[in-house]
């Protein structure tokens, strides 16, 4: 949950340097040459169909064009690490109802009070920034794009791509939503990059320790049988990313934020809580 957790970190430190749009592309970039030369050396498997192939980069879309794209333009908009991953940490819970509505998978009465609980808890997150003057509406329908798209993308990959190989898979993945995301920045920002050591150092560890290492560590787990404890620990990211946050950019929250966080930290245990 560290290495998940640093990812908002990295967004944070490298935004100041690039506009978000470029910035993820450049990432998305690296990431793409990684995987491809991992998979040729190790003679991955690729899909052996076109409508395969057409279902890994929506999904791909989805979860990394929505996602990393919804998360840095909110910070660059001001947004704190923290409440960006906050917002963003309620897709388990999103996910579990979304599956029970969309994919009719049973939702327990606990859950839709989890739903309730943690939703009131980035209520009061939202309200103590605003209170602040320190968000904007823009900032968090950008969060909020992440989150809705994250789930779309979860439910998606889990239809339609759940026996993928993540070095082949993945290189698709990344390479379908940076053609999206360098559409987006062709069209909005001016692709410049001011180099210097932060933003080369934040490039790097998220190219080569969260959106490989990290992801492959996940999907590793996940093959041991380890999905539900692993999908468990989620909820611990946003406090995590808020502690990180307050020690490397002095990022506060008020007492009534943390009460949210607590609540939405619930909310998601409640859950993803297996009987």
């Amino acid at each position: 949950m560290v290495l998940w957790s640093t990812g908002f970190i990295g967004a944070k430190l490298g935004l100041p340097y690039a506009e978000p749009l470029t910035f993820l592309v450049w990432r998305v970039g690296i990431v793409v040459v990684i995987l491809v030369m991992v998979a040729l050396i190790a003679r991955a498997p690729w899909p052996r169909s076109a409508s395969m192939v057409g279902h890994m980069a929506v999904a791909g879309v989805l979860v990394h064009a929505g996602l990393l794209g919804g998360v840095f333009s909110a910070i660059s908009r001001g947004l704190s690490s923290g409440v960006a991953a906050l917002i963003v940490g309620l897709q388990p819970l999103l996910t579990a109802v979304a599956a029970g509505l969309w994919l009719k998978e049973p939702i327990r009465a606990r859950q839709w009070i989890g739903f309730v609980l943690g939703l009131l808890g980035v209520a009061l997150v939202v309200s103590d920034k605003l209170s602040g003057a320190e968000l904007n509406a823009r900032a968090i329908g950008f969060a909020v794009l992440a989150l809705f798209s994250m789930t779309a993308g979860t439910l998606y990959q889990k239809r339609y791509c759940g026996s993928m190989d993540f070095r082949t898979g993945g290189a698709i993945q990344y390479a379908a939503a940076g053609i999206v995301l360098f559409a987006g920045a062709l069209a909005t920002e001016n692709l410049s990059v001011r180099w210097s050591a932060e933003f080369v150092f934040a490039l790097l560890w998220l190219c080569i320790v969260l959106s490989v290492g990290a992801v492959s560590l996940l999907y590793m787990l996940i093959r041991r049988g380890a999905a539900s404890r692993v999908s468990s620990l989620f909820y611990l990211v946003p406090p995590v990313t808020a502690l990180m946050g307050y020690a490397l950019f002095r990022e506060t929250l008020g007492e009534t934020a943390l009460v949210g966080m607590a609540l939405t930290a619930i909310a998601v245990a409640m859950v993803v809580r297996s009987d």
